[in-house]
């Protein structure tokens, strides 16, 4: 490729990464004079590429918003980024690609790289194991999920048409209908988009799951979000206090922040106990945890290695007697009991 056409292509990936662009900067980068610069950017102008000209102190170039620039011009780096971004979020469920949406985009990239290139990032994605199965995936509609991101960002109300699960869901949303939301933001966790915000139906903060949103539309006006928690924050509480058929209160000694380090936030609630607990020297927090099922919460809290006490259910006391009585025998080497 000739030098004045490698420059010229050069000049159009700077103004690809988007922004304006000093004739300075440009000359700079390109290693050319400013007038240089100017005759380049005639030539993507023939080419019929919007570059746009900013006049003023800041001024410079720029390509028109909203274009879409054929061909797609990647370095080696940015596509194996964009290829590997792909093939990660389907495998771990965080992916706004619905159906095959994703495998047609990283066919779409691979078929405008150069052969050269596209060989080498094949010979990655054919080699490439993953040491854990593929995530469930849910992903949002691009037209739910486009609607509600404008929604959160220009603090605008909400309209959505929900259809809520089961107990259980984590979603909080309390059933399915129509809603008016003040969105606070968008949550992407395990596999799943979430929605926070404020149900103005009910009055309450509520949680949404998006592939449960069937049409969301945003309507005139503006809100102000409340200070407090962040989104994140929020959906972890939700899933965490959502309604099962087990609540479990248990009473740990430790900081919240070492018993965090153990619980995830979707798991468990845990707060500094009202009092400072049973004896003297380190304080003592107080774990809610909702459960559809017990039997997995004694090993569970047998991995903390802390005093805990448990408030409620009592049922879970006799669960947590009998994995002592199986570690005392295992200690022993007592045969297993029936």
């Amino acid at each position: 490729m000739s030098r004045p056409v490698s420059r010229v292509l050069t000049l159009l990936e700077l103004l690809q990464s988007g922004g304006v662009r000093t004739v300075a900067e440009l000359a700079d980068r390109l290693g050319v004079g400013e007038r240089t610069v100017r005759r380049y950017v005639d030539h993507l102008v023939d080419l019929d590429v919007p570059v746009e000209s900013v006049r003023g102190r800041y001024g410079g170039y720029r390509l028109a918003p909203g274009h879409r620039m054929p061909p797609l011009m990647l370095t080696d780096d940015e596509a194996l980024a964009v290829l590997l971004g792909l093939v990660a979020g389907r495998r771990t469920g965080i992916t706004a690609a619905a159906g095959t949406a994703g495998e047609t985009a990283a066919a779409k990239v691979r078929r405008v790289l150069p052969e050269r290139l596209r060989h080498r990032l094949d010979a990655v994605l054919d080699s490439l194991t993953f040491t854990t199965a593929p995530a469930g995936s849910a992903a949002p509609e691009a037209a739910v999920l486009l609607p509600v991101a404008d929604a959160v960002r220009h603090h605008r109300p909400l309209a959505i048409r929900y259809t809520g699960g089961s107990g259980g869901s984590g979603s909080g949303s309390g059933g399915s209908g129509e809603r008016t939301v003040y969105p606070y933001g968008l949550v992407a966790h395990a596999g799943r988009w979430y929605v926070t915000g404020r149900d103005l139906s009910v009055g309450a903060d509520r949680t949404f799951r998006l592939d449960r949103i069937h049409g969301a539309r945003v309507l005139p006006g503006t809100f102000e979000p409340p200070p407090g928690p962040g989104p994140a924050e929020r959906v972890l509480t939700a899933l965490a206090t959502a309604p099962y058929r087990h609540e479990v209160t248990v009473r740990v000694r430790g900081t919240a922040e070492e018993i965090r380090a153990r619980l995830p936030r979707s798991v468990a609630v845990v707060a500094a106990a009202d009092d400072e607990g049973e004896g003297e020297g380190e304080g003592w927090c107080r774990v809610e945890i909702r459960a559809e099922r017990l039997d997995w919460l004694p090993g569970l809290l047998a991995s903390l290695d802390r005093p805990f006490v448990v408030e409620r259910p009592d049922e879970l006391r006799g669960l947590v007697a009998d994995l002592a009585d199986r570690l005392m025998d295992a200690a022993r080497g007592t045969p297993p009991r029936d």
